[in-house]
């Protein structure tokens, strides 16, 4: 039967919405986890690996930051091949690199060695994330695109409090005389490379191609996308060019720019934290990372439920920026002992990881397909070069010989900054 012709009337709109969701997310999310271990997993790593190597702090903020630099190259490209030609071969491309560049990062020996490598894996990476949010406007329509976007979210924690406790077992492992750290990248590395096979069968670019709905289900679904594209564009019809020239857009990318400074600062140094603060083994340092992250996981649940349900995104996005700053304050206030900063970090996790999932779906509420597309590439852009800078200077600020309260008063400022930037955003809709 022609899709054009099918018959949508008989469409259980409920049970095809849950049908999507089983068949998307959870691959998307694995996908996810992956790929923020891969990138982070560095933090764990440097437990011993700096010692190893003789690498300063100065030297691992550096190349914590370059992988960055690296993302930007194919930031705006990759969202846009998303939804200009395949979500599925792009992500298996994707994929398959960054897994083979990241478990070869347990072969680098020199300062020069280690910037190449997490050079070249932020490249392998580039546009993964807002590929993945363009994905899903394929697939979600905006009532539950927010709810979907933070069932990914959950990834980002989740993959950390998972890396923690395994991390931990494998810093004491020695195989075939390569150490612990080396086999925390090999074996948190090759997952990716099997992953992009399983993309390239498993993989639906978008509803029409979908073997596994209905021709009724397809055409319904495509017709509600359709008319949600159709009427951005009646009332905002704004091209790719003219998007990346809109107000809006470049406040959300310097909101986030400077807010993900803290952000991914945080998420990187972390494990140094605790133990400066603890003065515990490294075992100890990383069970207490997957609580803080744990707390991260309830947050990005609660956040996307309370912002669908309330139809807000700014200001969960913003307000949970400002108060992630000052949780963090709190965190660093003399006379305290480690169990009640501990709470003040995971309260700093809650908020952390709460403005995340409101603050992407922003770009796609008053832009038209190709534009958000471009707009959250852009984006996506500050958000990374966040990652290089917060991450440098973090480094430079313990090589200069400041203590961990002067490096999380720095931290605090930077989400407390980027959440009154965004607190300036003015929407067009309902939502704002």
């Amino acid at each position: 039967m022609n899709s054009a012709h099918a018959d949508t009337s008989t469409v259980d709109v409920a049970a095809m919405r849950r049908k999507v969701a089983w068949r998307i997310l959870p691959l998307v999310i694995i996908l996810y986890i992956i790929s923020y271990l891969d990138r982070a997993n560095v933090a764990f790593a440097k437990l011993r690996m700096a010692e190893a190597l003789g690498f300063s702090e100065q030297v691992f903020g550096f190349g914590i930051g370059v992988f960055f630099i690296g993302y930007l190259f194919l930031e705006i490209p990759g969202a846009l091949l998303v939804e200009r030609w395949s979500a599925r071969k792009w992500f298996a491309r994707i994929l398959i690199t960054w897994g083979f560049i990241s478990a070869a990062m347990a072969f680098v020996k020199t300062p020069a060695q280690f910037y190449w490598m997490r050079f070249l894996l932020g490249i392998a990476e580039a546009g993964f994330f807002p590929g993945i949010i363009v994905y899903f406007s394929h697939w979600f329509v905006q009532s539950d695109r927010s709810r979907a976007l933070s069932w990914l979210l959950v990834a980002v924690p989740f993959s950390l409090a998972l890396g923690a406790p395994v991390s931990s077992m494998l810093l004491d492992v020695k195989w075939l005389t390569l150490a612990g750290w080396q086999w925390l990248f090999i074996v948190e590395g090759l997952p990716a490379v099997l992953l992009g096979i399983i993309v390239l069968a498993r993989f639906t670019d978008r509803p029409r191609d979908a073997d596994w709905l209905t021709q009724a289900e397809k055409q319904h679904l495509e017709n509600e996308l359709a008319a949600e594209s159709a009427a951005k564009e009646a009332v905002h019809k704004v091209s790719t060019w003219q998007a990346l020239r809109l107000p809006a857009v470049w406040l959300l990318a310097l909101g986030v720019m400077i807010g993900n400074s803290g952000g991914y600062a945080m998420t990187f140094w972390l494990p140094t934290t605790v133990k400066n603060l603890s003065g515990g083994s490294d075992q100890m340092t990383l069970l207490y990372s997957g609580i803080y992250y744990a707390c991260g996981i309830a947050s990005v649940l609660i956040s996307g439920w309370s912002a669908d349900r309330s139809g807000d995104r700014k200001w969960h996005a913003a307000g949970g920026m400002m108060t992630t700053g000052v949780f963090l304050l709190c965190s660093t206030i003399p006379g305290q002992g480690f169990g009640t900063q501990m709470v003040w970090l995971c309260l700093t996790a809650f908020g952390g990881f709460f403005w995340i999932s409101p603050f992407w779906t922003l770009p796609s509420l008053t832009l038209t397909a190709s534009a958000a597309a471009a707009a959250t590439g852009l984006i996506n852009m500050g958000a990374n070069l966040a990652g290089y800078a917060g991450n440098h200077v973090t480094g430079w600020l313990r090589q200069q010989g400041y203590g961990e309260s002067q490096c999380l008063h720095f931290l605090a400022a930077c989400f407390m900054i980027g959440g009154f930037i965004i607190s300036f955003l003015r929407l067009k809709t309902r939502q704002a």
